[in-house]
């Protein structure tokens, strides 16, 4: 029996609220990651292995959900399916790419329209 089943009702209520954020939230990276890389959505959180396109895209969408939203690995592998290992090994593996001055330019600027992104939806949520 999974341990979540022996859980009180509140924490359950608690926990489906904290997953629905964290789901709301890595959905708008995964959007905006499959846009700029011209990646299906679908493919983004699909179960099954990817080539390496729709690979990196997912680890890319994995790491700015752990750099610019601050979401914990296990956070993010609930979002996307994958085990938190999967997502310590994508925020790795994008780290290392940095190394690359292009590469880590459009990191930075899909960094930057996430920050945006999240600036604007706050000054909504208290204008």
């Amino acid at each position: 029996m999974p341990m979540y089943d022996s859980l009180s009702p509140l924490h359950t209520t608690v926990s489906s609220a904290w997953r629905g954020r964290t789901q709301c939230a890595c959905d708008e990276v995964i959007a905006l990651v499959a846009r700029r890389k011209n990646v299906p959505i679908r493919l983004l959180t699909h179960k099954s292995r990817s080539r390496l396109p729709v690979a990196r895209a997912r680890q890319l969408a994995m790491y700015l959900s752990h750099i610019v939203l601050g979401r914990s690995l296990l956070e993010i592998a609930e979002a996307f399916g994958r085990d938190r290992t999967t997502v310590s090994y994508a925020c790795a593996v994008i780290e290392d790419m940095r190394d690359d001055p292009r590469f880590d330019e459009e990191v930075t600027a899909l960094e930057q329209q996430i920050e945006a992104g999240m600036a604007g939806a706050e000054a909504r949520h208290h204008g």
